[in-house]
């Protein structure tokens, strides 16, 4: 499965996790209203399940997962999707959201292939597992 995974810098790690899970939260119930095109256009993705605390949050959506896991001055995403194509559109959407929200802030959000499970970690951190 075709994943990515992204570290943003930031001293509000926990309130930018916490504000696009509640932002996609709330995704469906604004479809109803006025479709938006998302991640290079076409209608936006179905949020299928969010849910957040202020450490940790998880987005389902009808293109994929991507789970989120804020730290100290660090923000870490991991996105999975059944192909690349979805897999693209669910990066776009999320540093999109993340880079506007943190536009003060100037934050950037540069994704990278994910390790695959079961092989060395080549850096500091953990890989994350079960997911």
């Amino acid at each position: 499965m075709p994943a990515a995974e992204a570290r943003v810098l930031t001293e509000n790690a926990g309130r930018y996790l916490v504000r696009l899970c509640r932002h996609a939260s709330k995704m469906n119930s604004r479809l109803h209203n006025r479709p938006r095109s998302h991640g290079g256009g076409g209608a936006p993705p179905e949020v299928r399940h969010a849910e957040w605390s202020d450490t940790d949050g998880t987005l389902v959506l009808s293109w994929g997962r991507c789970t989120l896991q804020a730290g100290p001055g660090l923000l870490t995403l991991h996105a999975e999707a059944g192909d690349p194509g979805s897999l693209g559109r669910i990066q776009d959407l999320v540093a999109g959201r993340l880079e506007r929200f943190g536009r003060r802030e100037q934050l950037t959000v540069t994704w990278r292939p994910a390790q695959a499970p079961g092989s060395a970690p080549n850096r500091a951190a953990s890989p994350r597992t079960g997911r």
